[in-house]
């Protein structure tokens, strides 16, 4: 019996997507829910699985190929017996090397036949630069998840130089310059054209949108996080051991961005129209970095979870968007979103909204510095927050106080206890 492969819905205002790469080939044996194509959307990159156990027959849509929500993707023969993938096999060990084995190759160690190449699970940018510049995959170390060779290995290799032989070394000594290149004519040769993904355009275009539509404005603040870090070394191992997740700083400041909001509700609001849309509940987008590109995973009604729920939504999403399994749904509806660019070393930024939301909060490193307290200085960790916000609907006034709230809170974390 032949089973149809769909394109499945794929999350709130996605209406296509792209096929990145097929993960079986046509006559390959499939198990029930083994993946057997990667789409890749304006959000999000997804598998879909196969609905029953069988052999892949019929391909329909090629990779690369823009599908819609329901195209036939291709078709499954349940039951039947397919083509299992052969072992790869490891390289016999050589023989001790010998003076002329140790002579340098006149071909780059990289470099082989295009017959030698197996670019079968390859995404389509990657087999693309493999075969033009006839590359062997299994030469080139891949740092992707599960072991996949992504574009930046192979444009490593690429540039990687190479040990040019001793023959031609000599050849070309007593040889004639050839005619020098314009500057242009060097810089072309070494530049590479890439189709953007359909995430990465949606990004760019987000966030290009984002500023020309929004009055944005940033505000920023300093906080000393001694409290906060005292708290997380003296409860750490029996938060871990109670709830069976670790304590961190970001629940925190959900928890404490979440009575602000509370607070301050045009920060959770948004414009459409005429209209304000006040938000009486709190999805907090926390920003997530990924191979193919910022992803926002929504924790959604944060307001009514207790900080272990939190932690745990935040750890869930940190290891599903590393697998590359963050689904669409996981990322719409957020009302405010966070922003950790202090886990990449930043030491201040100006985050920008993300639509059509009406503010951002960004964190930073945390660096010890000297401060005055008491008309002492001493030295505290410190972090530097950015609160970026639409000033069309958030005034100055209610901007500065909601930032100066969420420091109080940090800096006392039992305020978030008693909720003042």
């Amino acid at each position: 019996m032949s089973i149809d492969i769909h394109v499945p819905t794929l999350g709130e205002s996605v209406s296509d997507a792209t096929i990145a790469r097929w993960i079986k080939k046509a006559g390959d044996a499939v198990a029930a829910d083994e993946p057997i194509v990667e789409l890749e959307t304006d959000k999000v990159t997804l598998e879909v699985p196969s609905p029953v156990a069988g052999k892949l027959g019929e391909i329909i849509a090629a990779e690369g190929e823009t599908v819609e929500v329901g195209a036939l993707l291709a078709r499954v023969e349940e039951g039947a017996a397919g083509t299992k993938p052969a072992p790869k096999q490891e390289a016999p060990k050589s023989a001790p090397a010998t003076a002329a084995d140790e002579a340098p190759a006149p071909v780059a160690a990289l470099a082989s036949a295009p017959a030698a190449i197996d670019s079968s699970d390859l995404s389509p940018s990657v087999r693309r630069l493999v075969d033009e510049h006839k590359l062997n995959p299994a030469n080139i170390a891949a740092t992707g998840v599960g072991g996949r060779l992504t574009k930046a290995d192979v444009l490593a290799a690429i540039n990687k130089p190479q040990a040019a032989p001793a023959q031609t070394v000599m050849a070309t000594a007593n040889a004639p310059t050839p005619p020098r290149a314009t500057p242009r004519a060097v810089d072309a040769a070494r530049e590479e054209r890439v189709r953007m993904s359909k995430l990465r355009q949606v990004i760019a275009s987000r966030l290009k949108a984002a500023q020309n539509s929004a009055a944005m404005l940033t505000t920023f603040n300093e906080v000393d996080m001694s409290s906060l870090m005292k708290l997380r070394a003296d409860y750490k191992d029996a938060f871990e051991a109670a709830h069976e997740v670790r304590l961190g700083f970001m629940g925190v400041f959900v928890q404490a961005a979440i009575q602000a909001l509370r607070e301050f509700p045009a920060v959770n609001a948004e414009i459409e129209g005429t209209d304000i849309i006040y938000k009486n509940y709190y999805n907090i987008g926390v920003a997530v970095g990924t191979p193919q590109g910022l992803v926002v995973p929504v924790i959604k009604d944060a307001g009514e979870m207790s900080l272990a729920d939190t932690e745990r939504a935040i750890s869930d999403f940190g290891l599903r968007a590393r697998d590359g399994k963050i689904a669409p749904d996981d990322m719409a509806g957020g009302t405010f979103t966070i922003s950790n660019g202090g886990v990449y070393g930043s030491m201040m930024s100006t985050p920008i909204l993300n639509p059509p939301q009406s503010g951002i909060l960004g964190m930073h490193k945390i660096e010890k510095r000297a401060v005055v307290i008491d008309d002492q200085i001493v030295i505290r960790p410190m972090m530097y927050l950015a609160l970026s916000y639409d000033h069309r609907i958030i005034d100055g006034r209610e901007a500065v106080s909601f930032l100066a709230r969420i420091k109080e809170m940090v800096q006392d974390p039992r305020r978030l206890l008693v909720g003042v």
